[in-house]
């Protein structure tokens, strides 16, 4: 039986494959099962890093258990160069689980959905151009839902009756 997962691609630095955007391309290769992916977009850095982002969002199909992808994922990583215990520093790949069909996973080294990915646009955005109707499993908002609350403005909160004033 295969399930789908939102796997999140960025990449600030050159590698091997060439530059940021050909780094992510090269990892959608080396993860195979592809169904969907979006358009790269480049975005800031978080964290004390200085070079700007290429993201993008796939959409795989695979048989692997969320642990078995986990690895083969960090296999990935690795083989491109990225070393444990860099966070927030510049790297040639990341590639993180964001979503998966049978909807939530943890464990002591995975957490499924990822737990920061309702607050990043860099992931709600591509994500959106290509599962905008997936439901994240903790909030049963749709990704077009969570990716629109980081974009539009909140209304001011209306005032109450606290008869001063206009």
């Amino acid at each position: 039986m295969t399930s789908s997962y939102a796997i999140a691609l960025g990449s600030n630095r050159r590698g091997r494959h060439g530059g940021p955007a050909d780094e992510v391309r090269a990892a959608l290769a080396a993860v195979g099962e592809v169904v969907a992916v979006s358009s790269m977009i480049d975005t800031p850095p978080l964290g004390p890093s200085a070079r700007r982002f290429v993201n993008a969002v796939a959409v795989i199909e695979t048989a692997d258990a969320p642990p078995a992808l986990l690895d083969r994922l960090k296999a990935i990583e690795a083989d491109f160069g990225r070393r444990p215990g860099q966070r927030w520093s510049d790297r040639v790949i990341d590639l993180d689980i964001v979503m998966w069909s049978d909807g939530v996973w943890a464990d002591d080294r995975l957490t499924i959905p990822h737990a920061a990915f309702r607050e990043r646009s860099f992931v709600l955005e591509p994500l959106a151009q290509i599962a905008p109707d997936w439901r994240d499993p903790l909030t049963g908002l749709t990704v077009r839902q969570l990716a629109a609350r980081l974009t539009r403005r909140a209304p001011l909160p209306k005032r109450r009756g606290s008869g001063a004033g206009p």
